[in-house]
């Protein structure tokens, strides 16, 4: 059963982010003193009582002026209303009654879903119920007062707020949603990429930079698996972002990349590989997390038959640590091969929760080793491979006993993960090897008769 939405509705600096994150008790979404810093609508999970129910936070409303998101801001904000069964009008309690909140009380009679009026800002329960009675004009049933950051009459507002919702039906078993984040710089076509999914305005879309500040979850269903699909804010390099929304929104898309299944890095095929992609591959990598390569704007490249296996070898070759990650051409503007994202994810999620048993890693090894013995130091020491398992998954993780990990060097090592790949598979997933020595495992030992012997 889908869980039902509760929209967060108002003018711009009346706090509405703040009381997202004391419902949800969270700090997804961004607070800051400047107007203007959600733009698209944001969803968290909410629970109260015996209650699930999603908040999907909007934009600031602004009605007499059609300058930079504010139309597309009133879109989200309509689109928010649809498919909420309540809404919560935020208004300001220290500053009273405003001809912006009368112009959307009476917009918002045009909507069919319940509405309750919240006066945010009353930092006490005396002065609240002052301040809010002057919003009783607005027409729309008793204001309440409370405090959003204190926390302030916001346990009573749950209470009400779970009163309204539909009848709580039997819920079946919950499938695990899998988390997909959308990384990329800035107008590489990441909220481009979300709407063409979803089918629908999802995220706002402008060639103004720093557009998406915010993380956008949407859960759909696609190849029969429950996706999560995070949309997230472009990062630039560090030393072109100012401390503020900006800043905020990229420490959310690091945290999303940590938080994800799989990664979808998105690369636009008229820059090509920058600097930052790189970076942002690099940290994917470091992450540990699937990945699927989409090369995104491949409608506006004048091609032939040759075109695309010359460009991903060049991409390839700047993004050589992720040879392991499928690469899709797309047009996420005319919805060219978007659906086959879902089919590559699938097939590299499969990878990076795969479990191999030790007798075939060490089948592999062996063959690796006749082809390639362990190099020699001029003093005569040889590397010796003894053995290898897999330790863990997500990704997958193999732990290789050896005499001595210096006799080892990096291009041997590359050699082995080669190895490994070519027997093993693992496409779509990086594998991280951990070489461990005998003076290692006898240190360990010692360690391990020491915690049993002592009192």
């Amino acid at each position: 059963m889908a869980r039902p939405v509760v929209a967060i509705i108002g003018r711009p600096n009346v706090g509405k982010s703040t009381l997202i994150n004391r419902l949800c008790k969270s700090r997804e979404a961004i607070v800051h003193d400047q107007s203007g810093v959600t733009r698209d609508r944001t969803y968290q999970d909410g629970f109260w009582r015996d209650r699930e129910f999603k908040v999907v936070d909007t934009g600031g409303l602004v009605f007499d002026d059609d300058s930079e998101f504010l139309p597309e801001i009133r879109e989200q904000v309509n689109l928010a209303l649809a498919e909420a069964v309540l809404a919560l009008i935020v208004v300001d309690g220290q500053q009273g009654l405003t001809a912006a909140d009368m112009a959307i009380a009476e917009w918002l009679r045009g909507h069919p879903c319940k509405s309750l009026v919240v006066v945010n800002k009353c930092e006490s329960i005396e002065q609240g119920l002052a301040m809010a009675a002057e919003f009783w004009s607005l027409g729309l049933g008793e204001p309440y007062p409370i405090s959003a950051i204190h926390g302030a009459g916001t346990g009573d507002l749950l209470d009400l707020m779970v009163s309204l919702l539909p009848p709580k039906e039997i819920e079946g078993e919950k499938e695990e949603a899998v988390q997909l984040a959308i990384i990329g710089r800035p107008n590489v076509g990441k909220s481009s990429l979300l709407n063409a999914i979803c089918g629908e305005s999802r995220a706002i879309v402008s060639p103004i930079r720093g557009t998406t500040r915010d993380t956008i979850d949407t859960d759909l269903k696609r190849q029969g698996q429950v996706w999560k699909l995070i949309d997230t804010a472009g990062i630039r390099r560090r030393r072109s972002v100012n401390y503020g929304p900006e800043f905020f929104g990229i420490n959310r898309t690091f945290k999303a990349i940590e938080r994800s299944d799989i990664c979808v890095l998105v690369i636009d095929a008229m820059d090509g590989v920058t600097e930052q992609d790189q970076r942002l591959a690099g940290r994917i990598e470091e992450a540990g997390r699937a990945c699927v390569l989409v090369v995104n704007k491949w409608d506006a490249v004048e091609k032939d038959s040759h075109t695309m296996p010359r460009m991903e070898k060049e991409l390839r070759a700047k993004l050589y640590f992720l040879d392991w990650a499928s690469m899709l051409f797309i047009s996420a503007l005319k919805g060219q091969r978007v659906e086959s994202i879902f089919l590559l994810a699938n097939l590299a999620l499969e990878q990076h929760r795969r479990r191999v048993t030790t007798s075939v890693v060490n089948e592999v090894l062996k063959e690796a080793l006749s082809w390639r013995s362990p190099p020699t130091t001029r003093g005569g020491r040889q590397g010796r491979l003894y053995y290898g398992t897999q330790v863990a998954s997500r990704p997958p993780s193999f732990t290789l006993f050896v005499n001595d990990p210096k006799l080892f060097g990096d291009t041997y090592r590359r050699y082995i993960e080669r190895q490994l790949r070519e027997g093993l598979g693992f496409d779509g997933t990086p594998v991280k090897l951990f070489w461990r020595g005998k003076q290692q495992r006898d240190a360990e030992k010692d360690l391990a008769n020491q915690q049993a012997f002592s009192p």
